[in-house]
C-alpha cells in the first residue's frame, strides 16, 4: 500500500518537479506576460480561425457544385452505355440477318448438294445419331506440375485439359467420321480455331468452360469405336490413366448442334444450269 500511495502522491518524477519550479521562478512559463506577446499569440489565434472559418465555408459551397459534377458525369456514364448496349443488339441482329440470308441463298441456290454443302460449312444446324464426348479436368488438377513436359509448355497444371486436348479431339471425331462437331454449343467449322489465352481455352475467341462437352453428328456406335481405336482416342485414354482427366463417351440417337455463329463468304461461283451459258 505504500508503493501506491508513493506512487499516488508523486506522479511526476522529482527531476522534473524540478524542472518546472526552477521555469516557474525565471518567468519562463504560463502564459506571456508581456502586451507585444498577449498580441501575437491573439493575432495568431484568429488568423488561425479564420483560416479554419474560409476553409469550411469554400468547401460548404464547392460541395453541390462536386455533387452536381458527380451526377452528371454518372448520367453520362448510363447513356453511354445505354447507347453501346443498343448498337450490340444492333450489331447482333445484323449479323443474324447476314447468317439468315446466306443461308437462305445457299439453300435455294446449292442445288441437289446445298443440304450437304451447308451441313460441311456448318452455315445450317443439324440434329441426328451421333456421339457425346465429355472431357473434364481432373480432380486433383489444382495440386501443379511435377516437371513433366506437359507442364513446361501450357499449363503448369498436369491434370488440366489444355487447347491441344481439345484439337486432336476434334481433328480425331473428324477423322473417324463426323459428319458435325460442336464444343459446348459452339459449332466449329473448318476455319475454327482452338486456341489458349492464359489458363482458358477459346473456340473462335470464346471462352470455354469445363467440362468440354463434344457432339458429333455420324453414325453412332461405328463413330464411337473408330475414334477410341484412332490415335487421337488413344491420346485421350493416355490422359486419363496418366494425369487423371476425366472422359466420358456415349452414343445418342439424336444430338442436335447450331448453326455456325457466322460463316463467312470468301468466295462465290454463281451455279448455272446445264446446257445454258
Amino acid at each position: 500500500m505504500s508503493l501506491i500511495t508513493n506512487v499516488m502522491d508523486h506522479s511526476l518524477d522529482d527531476g522534473y518537479a524540478e524542472a518546472a519550479a526552477r521555469r516557474k521562478a525565471d518567468g519562463d512559463g504560463g502564459m506571456p506576460k508581456t502586451l507585444r506577446a498577449k498580441l501575437g499569440l491573439a493575432g495568431g489565434l484568429v488568423l488561425a480561425a479564420l483560416i479554419v472559418t474560409v476553409g469550411a465555408a469554400q468547401a460548404r459551397v464547392a460541395a453541390p457544385v462536386v455533387a452536381k459534377e458527380r451526377e452528371e458525369l454518372i448520367d453520362r456514364i448510363d447513356q453511354e452505355t445505354e447507347a453501346a448496349d443498343k448498337l450490340e443488339d444492333s450489331v447482333d441482329e445484323l449479323r443474324a440477318d447476314v447468317s439468315a440470308r446466306q443461308r437462305d441463298a445457299l439453300r435455294d441456290s446449292g442445288g441437289d448438294g446445298s443440304t450437304l454443302v451447308g451441313i460441311l460449312s456448318g452455315a445450317v444446324a443439324v440434329h441426328g445419331p451421333g456421339v457425346r464426348l465429355v472431357v473434364n479436368d481432373a480432380k486433383d488438377a489444382s495440386a501443379g506440375g511435377d516437371g513433366d513436359a506437359r507442364s513446361t509448355s501450357g499449363f503448369s497444371d498436369t491434370g488440366r485439359v489444355r487447347d491441344r486436348d481439345m484439337q486432336r479431339v476434334v481433328n480425331g471425331l473428324w477423322e473417324s467420321g463426323a459428319e458435325a462437331v460442336s464444343i459446348n454449343g459452339q459449332r466449329l467449322t473448318a476455319l475454327s480455331a482452338i486456341r489458349a489465352a492464359g489458363d482458358a481455352i477459346l473456340v473462335d475467341n470464346r471462352p470455354l468452360v469445363p467440362p468440354y462437352t463434344v457432339l458429333a453428328v455420324g453414325d453412332g456406335g461405328e463413330l464411337s469405336e473408330r475414334f477410341q481405336n484412332s490415335a487421337d482416342g488413344l491420346y485421350l485414354h493416355a490422359l486419363q490413366e496418366n494425369y487423371g482427366i476425366r472422359t466420358a463417351i456415349s452414343v445418342e440417337d439424336d444430338v442436335r448442334l447450331p448453326a455456325a455463329p457466322s460463316v463467312i463468304v470468301r468466295t462465290a461461283q454463281p451455279i448455272t444450269e446445264k446446257g445454258t451459258s
